[in-house]
């Protein structure tokens, strides 16, 4: 009995990954520090420069976590850095963000770590147009032609990527296309799902499972734009969630009480992140990308 729900278990999640696979185009999938492809040079100087402690808004309850890969000081760090000028976006420490929720979602076992590849893809994705769109530049400098306005540093933020994506033709209202902008906005809907199954674990204390609150969260969000077999596929994860306090052993803490402060902090810049791409999004009839 126990073979056959693996024989299960594993066909299912061989046809979600072939499914998942027509979503975007391929790449090959490293972190920009291990790859070739370089990080988003316009925003190297935002990533590294150091964030004060006022900027973190919670610094003094959130600590770094010794022997684990992902830290919650870490995500925070890079969701205040994405805080771009005139409620933009920075890119690369958005891209950032998403590196550590990826070590989050790994930290809760193999079968939810098997959806982070597309998010992995999806970064991969951007940084590849950004570096294009560098080539594209360079060229244009060697040769002393000025690049038009809306070419130059283009994948600098949410703002610049949305309008420079739509001035060159690269966006589609009708059919899907590999541009960054469809890509970005796969990335906005799971930022979303993360920030719910957040609240939830912290909003709702007893009586029911991670996975439980897993699921809520998905179906809110994710569900709607999933076909029906990566729907089943899903639930397989949910199943398979642990329990509960090893999210606390994630961000550090002994005791449910402990956690809620921290992850409020986090929760919170999550939302100001997703709240400010929204709009940009919402303002070019974005939200439906096919």
């Amino acid at each position: 009995m126990r073979m056959r729900r693996c024989v299960v278990t594993a066909v299912t999640l061989s046809l979600l990954l072939f499914l998942s696979s027509l979503w975007l185009p391929q790449a090959t999938v490293q972190s920009c520090k291990q790859s070739w492809r370089p990080c988003l040079s316009v925003n190297r100087e935002v990533v590294q420069a150091a964030v004060t402690d006022d900027a973190l808004g919670g610094n003094d309850i959130i600590t770094e976590c010794a022997g684990q890969q992902f830290q919650v000081s870490r995500l925070l760090q890079h969701l205040n850095s994405a805080l771009g000028p005139a409620s933009d976006v920075l890119l690369e420490p958005y891209l950032l963000c998403w590196e550590e929720l990826i070590k989050f979602m790994e930290s809760l076992g193999p079968l939810v770590g098997f959806f982070t590849h597309k998010v992995e893809e999806k970064i991969t994705l951007i940084r590849q147009l950004s570096l294009e769109d560098s080539k594209i530049a360079t060229t244009d400098d060697a040769q002393r032609v000025a690049p038009p306005p809306h070419r130059s540093h283009a994948y600098y933020s949410v703002r610049s990527m949305l309008e420079a994506e739509l001035q060159r033709g690269l966006v589609s209202f009708d059919s899907q296309t590999p541009s960054g902008s469809r890509t970005l906005l796969r990335l906005h809907r799971s930022l979303l799902w993360l920030q719910l199954l957040l609240d939830k674990l912290v909003t709702e204390r007893e009586g029911r499972s991670m996975g439980e609150l897993c699921r809520d969260a998905y179906l809110e969000v994710l569900a709607p734009h999933h076909p029906w077999l990566v729907q089943r596929a899903a639930e397989l994860v949910f199943h398979a969630m642990p329990d509960r306090k090893v999210f606390l052993q994630l961000v550090c803490v002994q005791t449910q009480e402990e956690a809620e402060p921290v992850i409020h902090v986090v929760v919170a810049a999550i939302q100001e992140i997703h709240q400010r791409t929204q709009r940009e999004l919402e303002m070019r009839n974005m939200l439906d990308l096919p």
